[in-house]
Formats: C-alpha cells, structure tokens, sequence
C-alpha cells in the first residue's frame, strides 16, 4: 500500500466529498480522482458511493478504510518509538483541545514545547469533546484535552488533570443577587428551581456541559426558558453580564472576571473533569507527554 495513497483515500472520506479533500491535500481535484481511480482498477471494485454532495464509502470502502487507518497507527506508533529511542526529537504532533478554553492553553505551552522540541510539528485542532474523541478512536488525533464526566468518557484512555464545579450565574442586578456570597468566600448554594420562570442561555445540545446542566435541571424537576444555545461558554457570560439571561458554567470563568454576575454553588455541587486522552494501545511519544505535562502545569494554575 501506498501511503500517500492512504492519506488521500481517508481525506476524501473525511470531508465526503472529494473537491473539499483536493482542497486541503492542496492538489487538483483531477490529480486526487486520478489516484482514487487507480486504486479503485487496481481492486476492481468502487470504494465510493458518487454525489455531488456527499461521498460516502462502499462496504468495499469500509473495508479499506479500516485497513488503511490500522497501517497509519502501525506507522505513527513506530515512528515514535524509533524517535525516543534515537533522541532525535523530530516528528509529528497532533493536538486537540475544545473551543474557548483551548486557546489560552495552547498560546501559554506551545513556546516552552517548541523551546524543547524545535523540529516536532504541531498539528492543532480545536474540535468538540465529541469530535476529539472521534479522531482519537480512529487514530488520527495523538491527544486530546477534554472537559467531561466519567459518563462521557470511550473506551479509550484518560488522566484527570483536575476537577471543575459547574456554579450557578446570574445578573449582578437580579433581585437573588443580594443573596450571594462576596468576592472571595465560598459561593452561597441555592435552589435553582428559584429561577424557573428566568430565561437561560445554555450550551449547544451535544456539548458534554450541556449534558452535565440538563441533568441538574431535571433534578430540580423543571424545564428551563431557553433564550439562546451556543458553543462558547465566554458568549454564556457575556449574555449574563448583559443581563439577559442567567446560565451555568465552569468555576474558572468566576475566578478571571466575576464583575457582572452574582454566582452561587448548586445543592448537588455537580462537577467535570479537565482531562486529556489518547489511544487505548497506541504508543505516546515522550514529546507527547512533555505536551501534557506542560498542560497539565497551565491548568492547575490556572
């Protein structure tokens, strides 16, 4: 098997469609059918069901797909093993983190990593718990910095890092404000159902926090106001401080910018973890753990 050939066939099932793949492999989508036809006489049989909108793999396609991911992982685990040994600190590293809270990590680790290792390259991705955990199952994601419950996890591996309670927040001027506790002193707890009639703001539906805030909402037997769904937890806390809405997020963005809000401890304390996780079975590189221990420093001091 071709390797390149490898890499193209599983960009084009990647993206379901095959101009979207030439795109990011940065060749002609001619060049990219060209190879996909070879192969395709090379085994006589279509590894692709056709479409303008979408390409989805033949079970022939499934087949190779599976293969040609097992190949990867055989490469990438050898590749690391024979690095470490020879101490060359050359290689690849992919990287993935969840939208808003990611950035900052990977802005404060990425210069201390590239100081100790100048010739790996970085491959970043910021992507849902969902979606990391979809690439780490498929070998192409080598870890992956998540924030979920134990409920959340696959079957592959994770470390916790730490654990973050998920606290109560609404507008500095609503009237159970007065009830929270200063700046400083352990938040006040208070019975959610107090806002049943309030409008919230909460994440996206597939998002692990969601999951997290629906079952304390149904603990609290009642169905919230929705005013608004998102995939960012800063748009949460702008959307309180614009006093719109009240909401539910990680005890970190109380501690960077409580001006606002009032926040305030749920009677069940309910909690996630930040983790990260990798490949049940794979090998992880010492640059790889070097990268988790630089992560792990930044978000235990946080």
């Amino acid at each position: 098997m071709d390797l390149k050939q490898i890499e193209y066939i599983l960009k084009i099932a990647e993206e379901n469609n095959i101009t979207r793949a030439a795109e990011k492999l940065f060749i002609t989508q001619s060049a990219l059918n060209q190879q996909l036809l070879r192969l395709e006489k090379e085994l006589d049989t279509p590894l692709f069901y056709r479409s303008r909108t979408d390409w989805r793999p033949t079970e022939a396609g499934e087949a190779y797909l599976e293969g040609a991911r097992e190949i990867l992982q055989i490469k990438r685990k050898t590749y690391g093993i024979i690095n470490d040994i020879a101490a060359t600190k050359k290689g690849n590293l992919s990287v993935g983190f969840v939208p808003g809270r990611g950035i900052p990590m990977f802005t404060a680790v990425y210069p201390e990593f590239h100081r100790e290792y100048p010739n790996i390259i970085i491959e970043p991705k910021e992507l849902s718990v969902r979606k990391q955990q979809q690439q780490i199952a498929q070998g192409d994601l080598d870890i992956g910095f998540m924030t979920l419950c134990e409920k959340d996890q696959t079957n592959d591996i994770y470390e916790t890092i730490d654990s973050e309670e998920i606290v109560l927040a609404i507008p500095s001027g609503h009237p159970l404000s007065q009830m929270a506790a200063p700046f400083g002193e352990p938040l006040a707890i208070i019975d959610i159902s107090l806002l049943k009639y309030e409008p919230f703001v909460l994440m996206y539906k597939e998002s692990t926090n969601r999951r997290l805030v629906d079952s304390v909402f149904r603990e609290s037997n009642f169905v919230p106001s929705i005013l608004f769904e998102t995939s960012s937890t800063a748009t949460i806390v702008t959307l309180i401080k614009s006093k719109l809405c009240c909401g539910m997020i990680p005890y970190s963005y109380v501690k960077k910018s409580p001006d606002g809000m009032a926040c305030f401890a749920l009677p069940s304390h309910p909690t996630w973890d930040i983790a990260v996780s990798y490949k049940r079975g794979a090998y992880l590189s010492q640059a790889a753990k070097d990268f988790i221990q630089l992560a792990s420093d930044y978000w235990l001091n946080e």
